[in-house]
């Protein structure tokens, strides 16, 4: 079964205003995103899925297959998983791998290595596969600590295995984003990413840090060439 790869982009941004055409490292990152999944081995097409003219617009000349979404499935009222079932039944496509474009330092790589999983992965233990982090902090909620005793505190490394998703890759069949409404199944494998590649645009911070990173990666990159 064919892979496709699905990027959904809306025009507006309200903390980093448009995050994903404004210039980013010499490119933009929808630009950026189009590129590094056109040269992911296993992936059959990219698709980008927006309400935003100018967006279609780059991820066509990048040599993207676009789809016009609805404008009501692009607006702050409209909930997560309204939005994943939209999109996949509006996707020709028997399995979706939904990449996002705020987490420009996902590499090839990783990419492939989550493809090759699903592809390994028993379908009665595992019905999609998808990309996390580590997180080992101290958590609290309402002032509770939630995976640590404070009167018997343990080292940072010795914290609980708890894993975060990063969005920077999931994989699933269509017919299941749209029965559950997620890009994560309900018995979801959990592919470890490094704290790199997890680092998500969703302030100018985050875009700052990620942008002088990947320049320093990319030269990094032609010194080693």
């Amino acid at each position: 079964m064919e892979i496709v790869a699905l990027i959904g982009v809306r025009g507006g941004s309200k903390r980093v205003k448009n995050k994903n055409s404004r210039p980013f490292a010499g490119s933009n990152l929808l630009e950026l995103k189009i590129a590094t999944l056109r040269r992911v081995p296993g992936i059959a097409r990219v698709i980008v899925n927006s309400e935003c003219d100018h967006l279609l617009d780059i991820a066509r000349s990048s040599g993207a297959e676009t789809i016009k979404r609805d404008p009501q499935f692009a607006n702050d009222h409209i909930t997560s998983s309204d939005y994943y079932q939209h999109v996949a039944e509006n996707c020709p496509a028997e399995i979706i791998l939904s990449a996002s474009v705020t987490t420009p330092l996902f590499t090839v790589e990783s990419y492939q290595k989550g493809i090759e999983a699903f592809r390994r992965a028993d379908y009665a233990k595992h019905d999609s596969v998808t990309s996390c982090c580590r997180i080992k902090e101290f958590l609290y909620r309402d002032g509770v600590a939630l995976n640590y005793d404070p009167q018997n505190q343990v080292r940072s490394q010795d914290l609980p295995r708890i894993m975060a998703v990063n969005y920077g890759f999931s994989i699933i069949r269509r017919d299941d984003m749209i029965k559950l409404r997620n890009i994560v199944g309900k018995r979801p494998l959990m592919i470890e990413t490094s704290r790199l590649e997890s680092i998500d645009i969703d302030t100018q911070e985050d875009f700052f840090i990620a942008s002088t990173l990947y320049n320093a990666l990319q030269a990094e990159k032609r010194e080693a060439a």
